[in-house]
């Protein structure tokens, strides 16, 4: 079986970190996995080992590619993809996967969905499964299918160089959703109050609010205290974070909705527990007082005593959030939901 995906942004984050997986797991199961993406963010290095990946803006480029035959075509949050496929007179069955977690811009990433309707849409939590409902009007049935990972490349493992203080690690784009600010201000909170603790900002290089950060970083005077790694390629990350852990730190987040959350779960496969606020899907993934800890969404003071809570007993969060990922988020498991809808939908008769 052959199969497009397409996605407009080629980017370091969780949606092409999925795929990745994804592809690897599929290619397993005789399932071959092309990318389609119209802008290259920095994510090429991410994706280029594992499947076919075209970057193309020329709409000739593009129908060429579509005109292939692909038994079936999965469209993540892009528009565009819906004139793209009706121009070309694409017959065969699309998948929509919605992840975008708000809904004013999940309603435009669907704009023009009626000209070529999914057979299926794909979610990647039961949080989003609520919100596309408002807007799906029913029109295909909606699935969720967790984000999955390859806990042999994510596990606890050592490394030297480890700092001697905690590290308290954001990781992840520099924007508004994201929340970088909140984490400036939790970070400006525990340089005055703990001196056994240090921050890191792991991403960011191609962010939109990189200026901002850095302007800001420097004013707060956080610079010594907050150390920023602009960029990390994905296959060092379990490396980042066996220094977390080995550290006795935490991963903090501060967005302010996910649809799902790679990182997240990335964290806790190599040990290294979560501490996030309690919005959107953050409770399908974090297990509050077991595999991390959540706290009151824009509570700075709040996330600090998470932060205190976790760090003072690291050894019981880090050993029950590896356990929880390889209970419910491993790549067999959440792919294998994929790889039999993708042969119920296509029709196939082989075995996998």
């Amino acid at each position: 079986m052959n199969i497009l995906v397409i996605w407009r942004l080629l980017t370091v984050g969780g949606v092409n970190a999925g795929w990745r997986n994804r592809a690897l797991y599929f290619k397993k199961h005789g399932i071959t996995t092309d990318f389609l993406y119209t802008k290259d963010l920095g994510g090429m290095h991410m994706m280029e080992d594992v499947a076919n990946v075209y970057v193309m803006k020329k709409k000739s480029d593009i129908y060429d590619l579509l005109r292939k035959r692909y038994d079936a075509i999965i469209v993540v949050d892009t528009s565009q993809a819906y004139d793209w496929l009706s121009d070309v007179g694409y017959r065969g069955p699309i998948i929509v996967e919605a992840r975008t977690p708000e809904l004013l811009k999940l309603k435009r990433n669907l704009q023009g969905i009626e000209k070529i309707p999914p057979r299926q849409f794909i979610v990647p939590s039961f949080y989003q499964k609520r919100l596309l409902s408002v807007l799906s009007d029913e029109r295909a049935p909606i699935t969720v299918i967790y984000n999955g990972l390859d806990a042999s490349f994510f596990r606890p493992m050592e490394c030297d160089d480890v700092p001697n203080k905690k590290i308290v690690a954001y990781v992840g784009r520099l924007d508004g959703r994201k929340n970088w600010r909140a984490f400036l201000r939790i970070a400006s909170l525990l340089q005055k109050e703990r001196d056994d603790v240090e921050c890191w900002v792991i991403g960011g290089q191609h962010s939109v609010d990189k200026e901002a950060f850095e302007t800001e970083w420097k004013e707060k005077q956080l610079t010594s205290f907050v150390k920023w790694f602009p960029v990390v390629p994905y296959q060092q990350m379990p490396h980042m974070y066996a220094k977390i852990r080995q550290s006795g730190g935490c991963l903090l987040a501060t967005t302010k909705v996910e649809s799902f959350g790679n990182t997240f779960i990335e964290a806790m496969a190599c040990g290294v527990p979560v501490v996030a606020p309690r919005v959107s899907a953050m409770p399908e993934i974090i297990v509050h007082g077991k595999t991390g800890y959540l706290f009151r969404e824009h509570h700075t003071r709040g996330a600090v005593r998470a932060i205190a809570e976790v760090l003072d007993d690291k050894q019981q969060y880090a050993e029950a959030g590896r356990g929880h990922v390889l209970n419910r988020f491993t790549i067999e498991r959440c792919a294998q939901t994929y790889v039999d809808l993708l042969h119920n939908i296509v029709g196939d008769i082989h075995e996998v």
